[in-house]
This record gives structure tokens, sequence and C-alpha cells, in this order.
């Protein structure tokens, strides 16, 4: 008998692209997972994860830039929480001003609150109540919004954006959920990931695959904001040798994937 059971409802979640030009062209920052966490152990990701009930707390309204309404401030609420607690990049500005915080005012938020926000004791509107912020979510580009298929178990409903890097900020792991961190050219991670020296799930190799046709920053946020969003939501089917593939709708705008990649187990 077919199985009847309803998929599991995606949880929602953001993940930020972090991009700078480095000496060998665009590059991204990426963190590798811890090998106990439940989702994409041990896998080169960006950023991100769940979105909490503290990201939408109204009191945000007030500290957020750009005119949003309550879900989609919420999803950049998160990115930008996901993004400081996991690599310590602050993506705020103080209130009434134009520059993100600089790298000495960082190291200070950063010993108050980050270790209590990765506890779950507080929340990122306690963080810009406390230190007068205004949360820079005027500077998330959306890029990209994947689905996963109602197959899988864990199953995520995730909005990816596009942010320049500040350049007085360090991104580093935080060693908990994430144990090493690089920052890489979209063709070293997929070089990487085909020489089975990195684990790199599908929907990030794509993105990935996608980041890799831009030259620059810039590039890479004109070439973002010209883009349609399309909502991803890969379904599986048998390749003609016969091995799964996963197939995406082709207005997404994605390039196809090296054949060795392509042919990865789903993940």
């Amino acid at each position: 008998m077919p199985d009847t059971t309803p998929a599991p409802a995606p949880k929602l979640a953001a993940t930020i692209l972090l991009v700078r030009d480095g000496a060998s062209g665009l590059e991204v920052f990426m963190v590798q997972r811890h090998h106990q966490i439940d989702f994409a152990t041990g896998a080169m990701v960006f950023p991100g994860g769940k979105i909490e009930a503290g990201d939408a707390d109204p009191r945000l309204r007030a500290r957020c830039a750009g005119a949003l309404d309550a879900d989609a401030l919420a999803v950049r609420v998160g990115a930008i929480r996901e993004t400081f607690e996991e690599c310590g990049v602050l993506l705020a500005r103080p209130r009434g001003g134009s520059a993100l915080v600089g790298a000495d005012r960082l190291r200070a938020i950063e010993a108050r609150f980050r270790e209590r926000l990765n506890a779950d004791e507080i929340g990122l509107v306690d963080v810009a109540l406390a230190e007068d912020l205004e949360l820079a979510c005027d500077l998330l580009v959306p890029y990209a919004h994947w689905v996963t298929p109602e197959r899988v178990p864990k199953r995520f409903d995730t909005y990816f954006f596009l942010v320049a890097a500040p350049p007085d900020q360090i991104a580093l792991h935080d060693g908990g959920e994430s144990v090493d961190s690089v920052w890489t050219t979209a063709q070293q991670a997929l070089a990487e990931a085909e020489a089975g020296r990195r684990t790199i799930i599908f929907p990030t190799l794509m993105n990935l695959n996608l980041l890799g046709l831009a030259s620059d920053v810039a590039d890479a946020l004109a070439r973002t904001r010209a883009r349609p969003l399309v909502t991803v939501r890969p379904a599986l089917r048998r390749a003609p040798d016969g091995k799964p593939e996963l197939v995406i709708p082709p207005e997404a705008g994605y390039p196809p994937l090296p054949p060795a990649l392509a042919k990865l187990p789903p993940a």
C-alpha cells in the first residue's frame, strides 16, 4: 500500500551568503557543521538556521531598516541573528547612523551577548535595545528560496540572502554548531566537493554554482537584484542511466551542475 502519511510541514529558515572580493575573485564565507548536528552533519554550508519566535518580536519593527511585512521582517532578523551567532558578523548599525558597527564596538557587543544568544537566553531584540542598534535588513538582497521535498523527514522553507561582507568585521566559526570556516570561491568549493574533500548538500551546491557566474561583489549583487525569485521545490527522478537525480524548475535560472556533482546522492 502507498504511504499516506502526511509530509511534515517545513520549518522556516534563513541563511546568508556573505561575499567579498578576494585575491582569486569573488569569495563566499562557509562554515562546516558539527558532526553531532542533526541536519547536514559535517557539511559545508552558509551561516543560517531556523527562524525562532523571538525573531518576530514586535519591538523589532522600530529597529529594522526597510519597509517589510511581518513575515519578511522575521526571516531577515533570523538571518542576521544566525549569522552573528555562527560567525560573529553583526549586520547592524548605530540607530540613526549609516555605517555598520565597527570592529572595536563589535568585540564589546560580542563579549556581552553572543554566548547568551547561542544559549537562547536572550533574543536579538535585547541586543538591539541594549546597544541602541538598527538591524541592517535593507542590506539583505533576496537570493533564493528553497523548500525541501515532501519525501524528506526534515523539511525546511529556506530563504537565502546575499550580503556584501562588512570589511572591518572578521567572520569566524563559533566552535559549537560549526567547527571550521573558510572564505572560498564558488569554483573552489565545487571542485573540493567533486573531489570528495568536502561534503556539500544539493541546495548549497546549486547556489554556489549560481554564484560562480558573477565576477565580483558588485556583479553578484546586480545579477541577484535582476533575477526573479522563483521558489525551488526539487523533485526526484531517475536519470537515463538509472541513477536518482534532483531536478528544479528551469525558470529559477540555475546553471547545470558538473556531471559528477549532479549524480551525487540527494540530500
